[in-house]
């Protein structure tokens, strides 16, 4: 990590590097390190059966990248991606950036109004997209939306509702009438547009724009966060830097693609050094992992602490050979003390980090370094990242003394360009002096170490998802019998916090607790279904009229018996 100057006294820390920030695009670093580890494993997909070299996976991206651009798709326009882990997805991930084009990452929980409102926010022209998982029919939802596109030619298609999209690309499964096979988007590139790739290569600037990743806000719809090459190529670089990754390396991935756990923290993290990226499934599974870590080799594992406790309470965890572990991230929600250690001691992961981050930074800005003292890799999230600056700041903006609680606030290399076609929410997010404002409340100590103690925003971590309650909120008040909800996080000693409503009914109805959930089931992702339901006649409030969470809270931990364990 970085050795950074004190700052004094006041809670400013920056990340002085003597090594670089990479001034490239994310197809240019990938194609130098394509070459230059052109016989190294590059991508395993263990369900898939695909064991492709670096010199395999260019090819395929170099293909999939002129399939795009013979559907005439022209650089700066937006594809989605919706669906689980596959090898598709990481094709997609470079073949976009290869071809100029804005990867839109579509978390595969949404049902159709959440599929909906991202394609028309940020004008999806293309869609990748899996046909089904689980209980979830991506196609199904899909023609739902776009009922025109079982009648229309394949690329083509003229839907009422999302007037921008023209294209439907189908990863698996059965064809479908008026989608693309991946595999013939594949083989559509000409020779002409493979040279038409070729030339965009010195054209594609570093600082445009390459991924969109929707983050919800506690006031309204999701954000379109626009994030650049020179973003997230940089944030993986640096992030694989602090884990000590190489060539020799092999990194298991159980965490979302859609996700910058996945995208930014996995791939790029691992591609940027030349390691090895393993996948054990499409969706996390505690066996799949284990299994994939023992018989790969994996050097480095990530997750969420929830997939760490579930993997080390497998009943079969003590028959894999974990030995060649060393590092990986645990991140996206608050890391348990216990839990860290333990994945040290027993997973031996001697070196695992801890990195703190949001979307919108690209996303981290502070990583535990793999030689820290043990106390400060399991109770603090590090120190700040390469060329990163952050100050903790008051409720006027001033920077704090050390070891002062206030709102952290991150500045560099790392801040998105802004929220798409939202200059208003940007505008309340950075600051004219391009400070980020993180919502979270932090210390710094004097050895320029962070914690994050709290959130001054409402968002809930369950289970490394994020939960906004305003959201949650806004729908709940579209069911004709409720007048009046408020939404917040209890702790959850499996997955870090679980979701609580209060509810106050109109006068003269009733409602069960499940008649609630069923409200909500498929058409809200899962993990926005709150797991805890109150009906009450009235909220606690202020003398101002407004309402307090905070005792709704301490109510509710009270009456289950819930505590909240000491997290880094």
């Amino acid at each position: 990590m970085s050795d950074a100057p004190a700052g004094g006294t006041r809670s400013y820390v920056h990340g002085a590097s003597a090594v670089p920030l990479l001034g490239e695009t994310i197809g240019e670093n990938f194609s130098r390190i394509a070459a230059r580890h052109a016989a190294r494993p590059a991508l395993i997909v263990r369900e898939q059966g695909i064991r492709w070299s670096y010199a395999e996976l260019a090819a395929e991206v170099d293909r999939l990248a002129a399939g795009l651009l013979a559907l005439g798709l022209e650089p700066g326009e937006r594809v989605g991606i919706w669906s689980l882990n596959c090898a598709e997805w990481v094709l997609a991930q470079f073949a976009t950036a290869r071809a100029g084009l804005i990867l839109v990452n579509i978390n595969p929980a949404y049902r159709v109004t959440e599929l909906e409102y991202a394609l028309a926010k940020v004008g999806c022209a293309a869609l990748l997209t899996a046909s089904r998982f689980k209980s979830s029919d991506y196609i199904g939802m899909l023609s739902a939306l776009a009922p025109e596109l079982a009648t229309s030619r394949p690329g083509a298609l003229r839907a009422g509702r999302l007037p921008a999209l023209r294209a439907v690309i189908q990863i698996e499964g059965e064809p479908v009438p008026g989608c693309i096979p991946f595999a013939e988007a594949l083989a559509r590139g000409s020779a002409a547009d493979r040279a038409r790739l070729a030339s965009l290569d010195g054209l594609i600037q570093c600082d445009e724009a390459v991924n969109i990743q929707f983050t919800s806000g506690t006031t309204g719809a999701p954000k379109g966060a626009t994030l650049t090459h020179h973003n997230i190529l940089n944030n993986g670089f640096f992030i694989g830097r602090a884990m000590r990754l190489s060539e020799q390396d092999r990194l298991c991935i159980p965490v979302p693609l859609y996700h910058c756990f996945g995208m930014v923290l996995g791939v790029l993290a691992a591609v940027t050094h030349g390691a090895a990226m393993v996948f054990p499934g499409r969706g996390f599974d505690p066996l799949a992992t284990l299994a994939s870590v023992a018989e790969e080799r994996c050097t480095a594992l990530h997750g969420v602490p929830t997939m760490f406790i579930a993997e080390m309470e497998h009943p079969d965890f003590d028959r894999f050979d974990l030995t060649s572990l060393r590092t990986g991230i645990m991140a996206g929600s608050p890391c348990p003390i216990a839990v860290m250690r333990r994945a040290t001691e027993t997973m031996h992961l001697s070196e695992i980090t801890i990195a703190y981050g949001m979307t919108e930074t690209s996303p981290v800005s502070f990583q535990t370094a793999v030689d820290d003292p043990l106390e400060k890799r399991v109770s603090t999230v590090g120190r700040v990242h390469p060329h990163v600056e952050v100050k903790i700041v008051d409720a006027e903006g001033r920077v704090v003394p050390r070891g002062t609680p206030g709102e952290l606030c991150t500045r560099g290399y790392s801040v998105m360009l802004g929220y798409w076609d939202d200059p208003a929410r940007t505008a309340e997010a950075v600051d004219a002096a391009r400070w980020m404002h993180t919502g979270d409340l932090a210390t710094i100590d004097d050895e320029g170490y962070c914690n994050i103690v709290g959130r001054i925003k409402d968002m809930v971590i369950r289970g490394g998802e994020n939960v906004y309650p305003r959201e949650v909120e806004e729908f709940l008040y579209r069911h004709p019998k409720i007048e009046d909800v408020q939404a917040f996080g209890v702790p959850d000693p499996r997955l870090g916090e679980e979701l609580c409503v209060w509810v106050r009914l109109r006068a003269g109805e009733s409602m069960s607790e499940e008649e609630l959930r069923e409200f909500c089931r498929g058409r809200i992702a899962h993990y926005k279904i709150p797991r805890y339901v109150r009906f009450v006649d009235s909220f606690p409030m202020t003398v101002t009229g407004k309402v307090q969470k905070f005792i709704m809270r301490e109510r509710m931990q009270a009456e289950l018996g819930l505590t909240a364990e000491a997290t880094a």
